[in-house]
């Protein structure tokens, strides 16, 4: 089936998921209406329990859900909604005490009944989670710390959602509905703990091993890994995996972009640049180290989008998955043209210049530098990618190529909008976006 069918799929089911309270909540048998307030205030929060429950299929990494969209789209809905289901929590309680202000003592965690209790515990577990991940770098809260945190809280706002659902028992006083929306939840968190407790355990028996850390320009390591034991993983050249070392439970796990060509299943590569404290340690991994690879993960790739010809526009790192690209290209002598737009800010730090050299003597490839800060007697641009740059490269063609881009958010946002006052339709840009968490 095409990707963007299943997409459609995908996004039907969730529309089912999530609407399914509103469905059996008219089923009978139902509770004498009541007022408005209230009948919108349980509307809301069954809403926002299913938005919540399947958050964690969104982070699940699962292959058949991300391919049509590609995980940076699902991780920026992942937050996006979470806002709106936090909401919806809000306004539930909200709406309760604007029927009955005395309700407001709902909201203390430790006093009333089990059911506000549990209703309240909900809340602040939802409240302190978003305000975790909004503040995370404002609290200087580590990566593993804050995963760990988020997950906790989590699993601890749900399951108190879900038990003060079943003790307000108003509209799930049948056992059926009960276990309908129960069995959802568990269902969704299930399948949050396959991610990470069962695929770690399958994990272990695919290890790999650290032949070489190899230093690139730019504060750039290449780190590739050979399979052990085992063939190794098949993947489409500019997909990307879950690096972990040493254990395959590690919460230290992050995702790089796979640079090396996938014509050759049993090796890795990733490069990767110093810009945190895992990847300033990159460089200290010793050969021989054992590393776990949980991919390929990643719609970003020409096999999946098929063109006469295709321009890569690429800004710092984000070289890493065209590496990956234009590497298989060569391996399997693809004659189409490449044009390759590469943003760096000075040339000493412009990663693989001199393999794409190479590489140009393989394929029809054509590379332009940007510059932001050239060095004296630099003839070529300078500056950021802009719209005058692109309308000076961008080839002139009857056909139409397809264009990737990978970078920072800003570089993204700003080329995406000057392909447009070029004239590229946007249904030939592919983009790939960094700062995912």
């Amino acid at each position: 089936m095409h990707r963007h069918a299943v997409g459609v799929l995908w996004v039907l089911a969730y529309v089912l998921v999530v609407s399914s309270p509103l469905l059996f909540m008219a089923v009978r048998p139902v509770p004498p209406a009541r007022p408005f307030l209230l009948e919108a205030s349980v509307t809301l929060g069954f809403v926002a329990i299913l938005m919540m429950a399947i958050q964690f299929v969104l982070i699940g990494r699962f292959q058949s859900m991300s391919a049509p969209f590609g995980i940076d789209v699902l991780l920026r809905y992942h937050r996006h909604i979470a806002v709106i289901a936090l909401a919806f929590v809000v306004f539930h309680s909200l709406m309760l005490v604007l029927h009955d202000p005395a309700l407001v003592a709902w909201y203390d965690p430790i006093g009333g009944t089990w059911a506000s209790r549990t209703g309240a515990w909900a809340l602040y577990a939802f409240i302190l989670l978003a305000l975790l991940s909004i503040f995370r770098q404002q609290l200087r809260l580590g990566y593993e710390a804050w995963r760990m945190s988020h997950t906790i809280l989590g699993i601890a706002a749900l399951a108190s959602a879900v038990v003060h659902v079943h003790l307000a028992g108003r509209y799930i006083s049948t056992a059926w509905k009960e276990w309908l929306i129960v069995g959802i939840c568990v269902a969704m968190v299930g399948a949050y703990a396959y991610i990470r407790l069962l695929r770690p355990a399958l994990l272990r028996r695919a290890p790999y091993r650290v032949t070489e850390v190899r230093p690139e320009r730019g504060s750039v390591w290449s780190l590739a890994l050979q399979a052990d034991g085992h063939p190794g993983m098949r993947f489409l050249p500019g997909q990307y995996g879950y690096l972990r070392l040493a254990s395959p439970y590690s919460l230290d796990e992050h995702p790089f972009s796979f640079s090396s060509s996938s014509q050759d299943r049993g090796r890795l590569e990733f490069a990767i640049k110093e810009l945190g404290d895992f990847t300033n340690r990159i460089g200290e991994v010793p050969p021989g180290t054992t590393a776990f690879v949980d991919g390929p993960h990643g719609s970003f790739s020409t096999d999946l989008t098929p063109a006469p010809g295709y321009v890569f526009i690429a800004g710092g790192i984000g070289i890493a998955p065209f590496m990956s690209l234009l590497r298989t290209l060569a391996d399997r002598r693809d004659p189409r043209p490449i044009l390759l737009v590469y943003g760096e800010k000075r040339w000493d730090d412009v990663a693989f210049r001199d393999e794409l050299d190479r590489l140009r003597e393989r394929i029809a490839l054509d590379v332009v530098y940007v510059l932001e800060q050239p060095h004296e007697g630099w003839e070529g641009e300078t500056g950021f990618v802009t719209e005058a740059i692109l309308r000076r490269h961008l080839p002139s063609e009857s056909f139409e190529r397809h264009v990737f881009i990978c970078g920072p958010n800003p570089m993204i946002d700003a080329v995406e909008r000057a392909l447009v006052a070029c004239g590229v339709p946007e249904r030939n840009v592919t983009a790939e976006r960094f700062a995912l968490v």
